[in-house]
């Protein structure tokens, strides 16, 4: 006597087939999904990196630039000059160096420009370092 099991159990091949189909396309989309968030991930992290060798290069810009037409000189500093510093050290866009900034200009002694001088200095060097 032989009991046939296959009759009660009995499932057809195309829906064993499309039952798979299902399987891989939702299994296909956790992949995309997650790959695409460890993507964004990573583009995230380096349009920051972007962002701060970006001011990095402003900020060097405008200590070179400093340098130059400040430290390196012994006569008074022209108007282009001034303009050019200004434009320079708002373009880093940075609050910290800008007030720095408006502290050596506003400086109306010797002792005072020359903290300004060493403040400035070291804020540019901080922004550089972070």
């Amino acid at each position: 006597m032989q009991l046939n099991y296959s009759l009660p159990l009995k499932i057809s091949n195309k829906k064993i087939i499309l039952a798979g189909v299902i399987v891989l396309f939702i299994l296909g989309n956790v992949f995309f999904a997650v790959n695409y968030f460890l993507q964004k991930q990573e583009t995230e992290k380096l349009q920051k990196e972007i962002a701060t060798q970006q001011t990095n290069v402003k900020v060097l810009n405008f200590s070179k630039l400093f340098i130059q037409k400040v430290l390196k000189t012994d006569k008074p500093v022209s108007f282009e000059d001034r303009l050019q510093l200004e434009n320079a050290v708002r373009n880093i866009n940075d609050p910290e160096i800008l007030s720095k900034w408006e502290q050596f200009t506003g400086g109306t002694n010797e002792a005072q420009i020359q903290q300004g001088v060493k403040d400035l200095l070291e804020a540019l060097i901080n922004k550089i370092l972070q």
